[in-house]
C-alpha cells in the first residue's frame, strides 16, 4: 500500500508549488530567468567591483564590510592557507589524488579531516575568549581579570588550551603580523579588541611558571579577529575550512602533476613497524 491510500491515511496534506519554493526558502540568492540576486544585489554589479573576501562576508553575513574589516578577513585566511604536507588535511589531499578520484575527490577528502583537532581549535579559541569576554562584562571587569577564573575551568576539563602552542614552532610566525593588525584596528576604531586583551591575558596567564613559554598559534590568531569581527564560533571553524581549501586544492594539483598512483604515507622502502600483540593464552602459560 502507498500512503494515503485505504488503510494508510496522508500524514502531510499534497504539497502545492508554493509549499516546495518555501521548504527552500533562502535570504542568500534570487534567481529568476536572467537574472542572479546575491543579498539583494544583482550579480553583474559585484563582478569585477568585489574581492573574494567581501563576497564571501556578504554571503555568509548578510552585509558588506567596510575595507577595515574586509582586511583583517582576508588576513586571518591568507594566513590560515597552508602548513605543507605535515598537516594531515593536506597529506591526505596529496594522497587521495594519486588514487584516481580526480580533483574534487581528494579536496573533499582533505577537507574531511578538519575535526576538532585538526581544525577545529580556532572555534574552540573562539569560545574561549568569548566566555572570556562574556565573564567580564557581567562582573564590570577587564578580561584580563575575568581569565583566570574561565582558563582554570577550561584546563580542569582539558589540559590542552586550544589556540595556544604549537607542535612544531616554538612561536607561530603567523600569530605578531596577525595581532599586529587587529592593534591596529583597535586603535583606528575598527574593533574594539575585548578579545584581543582575553587572548593576551590567557598566553600571559599560560607563560606563568613555566620555562618556556606558550605563544598563540595560528588557531588562537585567527580567532581574535572572528571573534572581533563578530563572528560565531561556528564560523571561525568554516573560514578555517574555506582557507585551508586553497592550499589543499594546490596540493593535491601539484601531486597530480608528478603522475604517482597510489602514494601512501611513507615512501614504499620503508615499512610500518610490526609489534604483534600479546596473546591472552600465553599470557595465561606464563602464570
Amino acid at each position: 500500500m502507498t500512503a494515503g491510500s485505504p488503510g494508510y491515511p496522508p500524514r502531510y496534506p499534497e504539497p502545492t508549488v508554493a509549499d516546495v519554493a518555501d521548504w527552500w526558502q533562502t535570504s542568500i540568492t534570487r534567481i529568476a530567468p536572467g537574472e542572479i540576486e546575491h543579498r539583494g544585489i544583482p550579480v553583474q554589479d559585484l563582478i569585477g567591483s568585489t574581492d573574494l573576501v567581501s563576497a564571501i562576508w556578504l554571503l555568509v553575513n548578510g552585509d558588506r564590510p567596510d575595507p577595515a574589516r574586509s582586511r583583517l578577513l582576508e588576513a586571518a585566511m591568507v594566513a590560515a592557507m597552508d602548513h605543507g604536507p605535515q598537516a594531515p588535511s593536506i597529506a591526505v589531499a596529496r594522497m587521495a589524488v594519486t588514487c584516481g578520484i580526480g580533483i574534487n575527490g581528494a579536496v573533499a577528502s582533505a577537507v574531511g579531516t578538519l575535526g576538532d583537532n585538526h581544525g577545529g581549535a580556532g572555534q574552540q579559541c573562539v569560545q574561549l575568549l568569548a566566555e572570556i569576554v562574556t565573564a567580564a562584562e557581567h562582573a564590570g571587569t577587564a578580561p584580563a581579570a575575568a581569565a583566570p577564573a574561565v582558563l582554570e575551568r577550561w584546563q580542569a576539563l582539558s589540559p590542552y588550551v586550544p589556540g595556544f602552542g604549537h607542535r612544531f614552532h616554538p612561536r607561530d610566525p603567523r600569530r605578531d603580523p596577525l595581532l599586529d593588525l587587529v592593534r591596529a584596528a583597535v586603535d583606528d576604531g575598527t574593533v574594539q579588541g575585548l578579545h584581543l586583551a582575553a587572548a593576551i591575558a590567557v598566553e600571559e596567564l599560560l607563560a606563568a611558571d613555566r620555562p618556556r613559554p606558550v605563544p598563540m598559534n595560528i588557531d588562537g590568531a585567527t580567532a581574535v579577529i572572528y571573534a572581533e569581527l563578530g563572528f560565531p564560533p561556528e564560523l571561525a571553524r568554516g573560514f578555517f575550512v574555506l582557507s585551508r581549501s586553497i592550499g589543499i586544492l594546490a596540493h593535491a594539483w601539484e601531486e597530480h602533476g608528478l603522475g604517482r598512483r597510489n602514494k601512501g604515507p611513507i615512501p614504499p622502502s620503508i615499512l610500518p613497524a610490526y609489534r604483534p600483540a600479546a596473546r591472552p593464552d600465553a599470557e595465561a602459560e606464563g602464570r
